[in-house]
């Protein structure tokens, strides 16, 4: 009997008096800002993301947690136990990771080691196509357009001034 009385006093407790519609309805009053703020306070630490519907639902669940109890230790225990369990089928060349997972290069794009070059304003402009995207002056960018506009000061199509491409007519 005793344990109980302590149980319902704790989920009183939880709730400072108030019924679980209440606080709902007083969650859903709340502008984002304000959501954000009771999810701090609940979770201790800033949510991952500010959409409203999202940080709502969240604060539902650890007041709805905190207010009738999560899950017992042997249902956690249980569900540690099953998740260890599953095994995805991968075929052999899947299994291991080696190496890392770069961007691979647009169709189009001129293959590593090409040197694109150009008359600009009298001088010869050279750029070489390394891994990860495009050289020029000891510095490598991350796009063809970049590069030339640290070359040029302006912006301009990458593959339109080496010449990689043509304009389209205007129909």
């Amino acid at each position: 009997m005793k344990r109980k009385a302590k149980a319902a006093k704790k989920r009183k407790d939880a709730g400072k008096g108030k019924d679980m519609a209440q606080e709902l309805e007083e969650l859903r009053q709340l502008e984002t800002p304000a959501l954000v703020a009771r999810y701090e306070e609940l979770f201790g630490k800033p949510p991952r993301t500010k959409h409203r519907a999202w940080l709502f639902k969240r604060c539902v669940w650890k007041l709805q947690e905190r207010r009738f109890g999560g899950l017992s230790v042997a249902t956690r225990r249980r569900l540690d136990e099953l998740m260890a369990e599953i095994d995805f089928p991968l075929p052999d060349d899947r299994r291991t990771v080696t190496g890392s997972v770069g961007r691979g290069r647009k169709p189009g794009e001129p293959p590593v080691g090409t040197i694109l070059t150009r008359e600009w304003r009298g001088t010869e402009v050279r750029v070489t196509v390394v891994e990860g995207g495009y050289e020029h002056a000891g510095v490598v960018h991350r796009s063809l357009s970049a590069a030339v506009k640290a070359i040029t000061g302006s912006h301009w199509n990458g593959k339109l001034f080496f010449g990689l491409t043509q304009r389209r007519a205007k129909e």
